[in-house]
């Protein structure tokens, strides 16, 4: 007989078991069932109209318990940025930012900006799209004695660029041609966002079926209930009827994101043909293709004309929204200085109090006024509450973590120490000293991103990026809290 033969024999009993379990089970509920039924069946029609509406009742709250347990948890502050905002809110925003004493000269130059378009009386169009969709050809088809870089190699334009067109019908509009959208790098799709957000009416420019990208941006515009045409660039690559077909599927794509017109186009250019000649033989010829924006320039006239009353106060309520988003980015960047700035302070404070204290524990970086004072002052910084079950859960989970780690720590702190003779008959009060430096500066850190990334106090994920914040750089965390140590206990020496 195997060695495992037992361990089989046993498996094969638990099986057993469990499948008489479930057979028992399942002719259990089904005598219940029966049972119910049967009774309801002799039961007066209106307390059959209540059992059936009760169980179904509690079915359906079943299911929304289930669905509400298992759906991925959203961070408290998953805010959509490009909500509108009107100019009294954006007002009392500009108002407390300045209190913060925050910057708030590019919002407030973005103010300008507005300001003077609204004075020229022009009507603003940004061309937007990913690189080699077709904007300066556009430009081009539609401006044909306009200075535009065009290049089939795709990405030549590096700056924001506007040009005057009198429509038809004699609107003065300012085309914009921007960056494309995922250039090298992507540092300048922001540029061009901005620039979206500043026109009166966007045209979204595709050569072909959306991407997953693509429709999140124009999903983010058309939100905005900013005036949208999507131009399908490329046409002549398309019979008439493969032409219709794609054409139907994208219209299709793009009301599900929202409300805007698929305007087929083409800007033209040159193209390799074969020509057969008289002798029978081919030569390749280059023929030009005539621009094709007809369309595009009727279904533009048409937002002008339907839109004149309110394509003002659409773009203004568009640059508000850019406004407060610079505001935010002013903000993000102040609330990291200043979380910096605690997180240093309190690093120092626990290296101060344990050197005063001399009283080693790890229990006093879990218990002590310090750590629970920190995080409270990290969630005022951001403006969101912490819960006490939270605080005590973190607390609990950095506390393991901390024990799992504390020789290692320890090893950590002696070895800086050891680059400052003369501290012998502290050593001890030291090396925790140290430890308590680098852990108050790790947690603090953690709590700081989980705050700004996630905005709230997620334990968890605090506890974990806590770990690994003890694996990077610790040595030169250590030297640089093994000095302030040192320092502490030279100046207490010099007291005494």
């Amino acid at each position: 007989m195997s060695s495992k033969s037992p361990l089989r024999l046993v498996l094969a009993l638990l099986t057993g078991i469990a499948l008489l379990f479930l057979l028992l089970l399942g002719i259990l509920l089904t005598d219940t069932l029966v049972n119910i039924w049967h009774n309801l069946r002799e039961a007066p029609a209106w307390l059959q109209l209540v059992v059936v509406t009760l169980l179904l009742l509690f079915s359906l709250f079943s299911g929304w318990l289930v669905w509400r347990v298992m759906r991925p948890k959203q961070p408290l502050r998953e805010v959509d940025e490009l909500a509108p905002v009107d100019r009294e809110t954006l007002n009392r925003h500009l108002d407390t930012a300045r209190e913060k004493g925050l910057d708030t000269s590019s919002a407030e130059q973005e103010l300008q900006k507005l300001e003077r378009r609204r004075e020229a009386g022009s009507i603003h169009v940004a061309l937007f799209g990913e690189i080699s969709s077709g904007k300066s050809s556009l430009i081009k088809a539609l401006l044909p004695d306009a200075q535009t870089e065009i290049n089939v190699t795709g990405g030549t334009t590096q700056d924001v660029h506007e040009y005057h067109w009198r429509s038809p019908a004699g609107d003065e509009l300012v085309l914009t041609d921007m960056p494309g959208l995922d250039e090298a790098g992507g540092h300048l799709d922001i540029l061009s966002r901005q620039e979206a957000l500043r026109a009166h009416v966007v045209i979204y420019i595709v050569d072909g079926d959306l991407t997953r990208s693509q429709a999140e941006e124009l999903q983010a515009l058309l939100k905005l209930e900013k005036p949208t045409l999507v131009a399908l660039n490329k046409i002549d690559r398309y019979s008439d009827a493969d032409l219709e077909r794609v054409r139907q599927q994208l219209q299709e794509k793009v009301d599900r994101l929202g409300k805007a017109d698929v305007i087929p186009i083409s800007t033209g250019g040159r193209r390799q043909v074969t020509r057969i000649l008289p002798d029978g033989r081919e030569e390749q010829i280059e023929r030009e293709l005539p621009p094709k924006v007809d369309a595009l320039q009727q279904a533009l006239q048409r937002i002008i004309d339907s839109h004149s009353d309110t394509l003002d106060s659409l773009r203004d309520s568009a640059v508000f929204v850019l406004v407060k988003q610079k505001l935010n980015q002013q903000l993000q960047i102040h609330r990291r200085e200043e979380a910096e700035k605690l997180v240093s302070g309190y690093a120092k404070k626990a290296v101060a109090g344990a050197i005063a204290a001399m009283t080693p524990g790890t229990d006093i970086l879990i218990q002590g006024f310090l750590a629970t004072q920190m995080i409270k002052d990290l969630s005022r910084l951001y403006d969101i509450p912490v819960r006490k079950v939270d605080l005590d859960l973190l607390l609990e989970l950095i506390q393991k973590r901390v024990r799992k780690q504390t020789t290692l720590l320890l090893a950590v702190a002696g070895n800086a120490l050891k680059a400052f003779p003369g501290v012998g008959t502290v050593a001890g009060g030291l090396l925790h000293a140290v430890v308590y430096g680098f852990l108050f500066d790790a947690l603090g850190k953690s709590i700081a991103a989980s705050l700004d990334s996630r905005g709230e106090l997620h334990p968890l994920q605090v506890a974990n990026q806590f770990e690994d914040q003890l694996g990077e750089d610790i040595k030169a965390s250590a030297v640089r809290y093994a000095r302030l140590a040192f320092q502490e206990v030279r100046s207490a020496s010099k007291d005494d």
